[in-house]
């Protein structure tokens, strides 16, 4: 789920994938780091921002996570967790900065039990998180609904989703959102929405497939992963901005099966694979 802020347009816009959080009353945040490459341009500006990114072409994510495990109902278990998987993040990520030589700087992590707003709005409606590119915060909710499900690799796949928003914004594709949607009717923008969406499935999916071992994640476990969302992907949105489940399925198996953001963009997509 991401929020496109005063930053980016302007007026606040919501989109993003939801996944569930969870319960305590604590908030962290992961400090700020700018790369120190040397040889760093610009990311590119306007449509090819989103159809000709420099990403596209850095290869296979270098990923690894040794996250640990998370406890059914215990919140210190579930925060330590996903802040682990951040770190993971933040490194394989940053590896795919450097190769694109394009500058990179780490989100802040900011853990809630209750539904805060931020500088991009309102918590979206049925989110468990979100990302506001506004101030490149990551917002995890900690509920209990969440802490019920200890299932590590679900919670992966959402932490990397919100994080590959941040990625969107570092590379210059949530500011060509942004502009393309102010003002634009209301068919337009929630196909942009779900073309920006989908994308950080598949990104997702893609840091997912390199630290799968990692997380014990079985094939037979993806599998039922990638069918539930089918199913159900698209029940929590129904205004249809983050795409159909079958959809939301296909950007997934798409990014989980080649490990890298050259299987994930969307924007040259057909209206079909993204609808």
């Amino acid at each position: 789920m991401t929020g496109v802020g005063a930053a980016d347009a302007a007026t606040p816009s919501t989109a993003g994938v939801a996944a569930s959080a969870s319960t305590a009353s604590v908030t962290a945040s992961a400090t700020n780091s700018v790369s120190n490459s040397v040889s760093k341009q610009a990311p590119p500006r306007g449509r090819l921002a989103a159809t000709a990114s420099p990403l596209y072409r850095t290869g296979t994510l270098n990923a690894s996570c040794a996250a640990g495990q998370i406890r059914a109902g215990s919140a210190a278990s579930y925060r330590n967790f996903m802040t682990q998987v951040n770190r993971c993040l933040n490194l394989a990520w940053k590896t795919q900065f450097r190769k694109a030589k394009l500058p990179f700087a780490q989100p802040v992590l900011r853990f809630t039990t209750t539904k805060v707003g931020s500088p991009c709005g309102r918590w979206p409606s049925g989110a468990g998180g979100y990302y506001c590119s506004t101030n490149r915060t990551i917002y995890i909710g900690v509920f209990r609904d969440v802490l019920k499900n200890p299932f590590g690799p679900n919670h992966v796949q959402f932490m990397a989703h919100e994080y590959a928003h941040h990625v969107q914004q570092l590379g210059g594709i949530m500011s060509y959102y942004g502009q393309s949607t102010w003002r634009a009717r209301t068919s337009t923008k929630l196909a942009f929405s779900r073309r920006i969406e989908l994308q950080a499935d598949c990104l997702g999916s893609a840091f997912l497939r390199q630290v799968a071992d990692d997380v014990s994640l079985e094939q037979e476990q993806w599998d039922s992963m990638v069918e539930w969302t089918a199913r159900n992907g698209h029940k929590t949105w129904p205004t249809n901005d983050h795409g159909k489940g079958p959809s939301q399925a296909y950007w997934m198996n798409r990014g989980f099966n080649s490990g890298s953001p050259s299987a994930c963009n969307t924007w040259t997509a057909s209206a079909r694979s993204v609808a």
